[in-house]
């Protein structure tokens, strides 16, 4: 069994958290987060930490707390430091240039892929393969990723398409004659 929800979220300097009802905030240098606290929770806020604990009777509680735990981390990670993911193209004529609140990306289909960057989210293209996602909320940095990814995920052969940075391709042998 885990035992994730043990283990305190220690609150860094400079990061304030404040839990208002079943509502937890929490604000630092790069933003504000907000998190709802499920019911069979229990949430206590210290000097520099946040305890978890499931409630007494309530079904799947222990398990619920090591997940809102790990949501919190987040939420105080992202705010104190941020998250960032970062997307390779890899093919030939592939390029992706960032245009105020939009990503151009050139991918090898007969129009341009242009995709709108959501709220609290940066992107920058550092080269013109390169893309790197930032933002504030792990989730939304990721599904961002996901999204741009999708648009031409690496295929087998060639090893062509939108990767993430540290993503491993297994690569398949071509046809024999």
């Amino acid at each position: 069994m885990s035992r994730v929800a043990n283990n305190p979220v220690v609150i860094p300097s400079g990061v304030t958290v404040d839990l208002k009802g079943v509502t937890l905030s929490v604000k630092g240098s790069k933003g504000e987060l907000k998190q709802d606290i499920h019911a069979s929770v229990d949430v206590n806020v210290e000097d520099s930490q946040i305890t978890f604990a499931g409630r007494d009777g309530m079904p799947g509680a222990k398990a619920l707390s090591g997940t809102m735990r790990s949501l919190v981390n987040n939420m105080v990670t992202g705010v104190s430091e941020g998250f960032e993911k970062k997307l390779q193209l890899v093919g030939v004529g592939y390029r992706a240039k960032a245009q105020g609140k939009n990503l151009d990306l050139t991918l090898g289909f007969s129009h341009p892929v242009v995709y709108e960057v959501p709220e609290g989210i940066t992107i920058e293209t550092p080269s013109n393969t390169e893309i790197v996602v930032k933002g504030v909320d792990k989730q939304l940095v990721g599904q961002v990723a996901a999204n741009i990814r999708a648009y031409r995920p690496p295929e087998p052969y060639k090893g062509k398409g939108v990767k993430y940075a540290d993503e491993h391709i297994r690569r398949k042998e071509a046809k024999k004659k």
